[in-house]
C-alpha cells in the first residue's frame, strides 16, 4: 500500500481572516488524510515559543508529535515539526543543523511502516538564494552520514520560487524533485514554494495540493502532498 506524506506551512495558524484558528488548522489536517505531515511555522517566534496547535488535540487526532521540541510546551525546533499516526514506530529522531542568520530548521525522523522503513526530512529554508543553497546542502549531508541507509523524503517550504533551478540544483540524479502545483498565496496560488523530494527507488503514485474551502483560508500557503509506494527493504 502507497503511504501518503504532506508538508504545510500553517503561518502560525492565522488565516487569512487575520483569526488564529487551531480547530481549523487541525480539520485540515484530517482532511488531507497523510500518514506523516511536516508542519512549518507551528511554535510561536517568541517568548516561551509555544505551539499554536493544542498538543492534547494532536493526540486526540489520531497522530503523535516526532519529540523534538526546543521547550515545553513547543512543539517543533525552530517552527518545523513532524505529525505521524499514531500506529507508525519512531525509530530515531533529530534536528539538523542548518546555517542561518534567521531563525530557520530542519528535523529528521526515521521510521518504521508496516515493516518498511524510511527517513523523512522537515524544513523551511531561508528567503535568501544562497543561503538556501547551503542549507540544501548540510540536509543532504546529514542524510548521507546517518548510519542506516534508507528510503528518504525532504520535504517543506523551500522559499525557492525557481521551477527547476535555485536551490534545486543541489540534487543530484539520485532525488526525484517533486512540483505537486502551486501552493502559495493560498487564495490565488502563482508559486510552488512547497516542495517534496524522494529518493531514488521510491515509486511516485500521486502528486497533488490539497484545495478545500478550509484550506482556502487556514493559511497563506496551501499543503501539499505525495503518495509513494517504498522500495522492499
Amino acid at each position: 500500500m502507497p503511504i501518503t506524506l504532506a508538508s504545510y506551512n500553517i503561518h502560525k495558524a492565522v488565516g487569512l481572516d487575520r483569526r488564529r484558528d487551531p480547530d481549523r488548522i487541525l480539520a485540515i489536517l484530517h482532511e488531507i488524510d497523510a500518514d506523516v505531515i511536516a508542519l512549518q511555522e507551528v511554535d510561536r517566534r517568541y517568548g516561551r515559543r509555544m505551539s499554536v496547535l493544542p498538543l492534547e488535540a494532536i493526540h486526540h487526532s489520531g497522530y503523535k508529535p516526532v519529540p523534538l521540541s526546543m521547550k515545553p510546551d513547543s512543539l517543533g525546533w525552530h517552527g518545523n515539526a513532524l505529525l505521524i499516526r499514531r500506529s507508525i514506530e519512531l525509530i530515531e529522531a533529530a534536528p539538523v543543523p542548518l546555517p542561518v542568520l534567521e531563525p530557520r530548521g530542519a528535523i529528521r525522523a526515521d521510521l518504521r511502516i508496516g515493516g518498511q522503513t524510511i527517513r523523512v526530512v522537515g524544513m523551511h529554508l531561508d528567503l535568501s538564494g544562497l543561503r538556501r543553497r547551503h542549507q540544501v546542502r548540510s540536509v543532504l549531508a546529514h542524510a548521507a552520514g546517518c548510519t542506516q541507509p534508507m528510503p528518504t523524503v525532504l520535504m517543506g517550504d523551500m522559499n525557492d520560487w525557481a521551477i527547476h533551478g535555485g536551490c534545486f540544483r543541489e540534487f543530484d540524479r539520485t532525488w526525484q524533485v517533486l512540483a505537486p502545483g502551486r501552493s502559495f498565496p493560498s487564495r490565488r496560488p502563482v508559486a510552488a514554494l512547497d516542495r517534496i523530494i524522494v529518493s531514488a527507488g521510491c515509486e511516485v503514485v500521486g502528486t497533488g495540493v490539497h484545495r478545500s474551502a478550509l484550506s482556502a483560508v487556514g493559511s497563506d500557503h496551501l499543503p501539499v502532498f505525495a503518495s509513494l509506494n517504498l522500495p522492499k527493504n
